[in-house]
């Protein structure tokens, strides 16, 4: 698994491009609160985005509200929610080939 600051650096790039924040990834804190007026004030709408962004992402799957109110706290409680993800979970596609494809062969 990827260190910890890389991850989280990851889900703070997630949150701008998915969420379309007007702010930068480096203005958003670890441990700030996505939710609320004391936080970055995402709403429902952005916490419904964040979760789809989350399983195409890293496969995390939020099963209900209960533990969407604990995973979606802040960028830390994200990052360990996707630790504790198993390893087996990430599959990376590999490029295609700058070979030639079937229909370049020669005979």
């Amino acid at each position: 698994m990827e260190n910890v600051a890389t991850l989280k650096a990851e889900i703070k790039k997630l949150l701008v491009d998915n969420l379309m924040l007007q702010i930068t990834v480096e203005q958003i804190r670890d441990d700030q609160a996505l939710f609320g007026p004391e936080g970055l004030g995402l709403d429902s709408v952005d916490a419904l985005q964040l979760v789809v962004a989350l399983d195409k992402q890293y496969g995390l799957k939020i099963p209900d509200p209960a533990a969407a109110q604990v995973i979606l706290r802040s960028v830390t409680t994200i990052a360990e929610a996707v630790r504790k993800l198993p390893e087996t979970r990430a599959v990376t596609v590999p490029p295609p080939s700058s070979g030639p494809g079937p229909a370049q062969v020669e005979r």
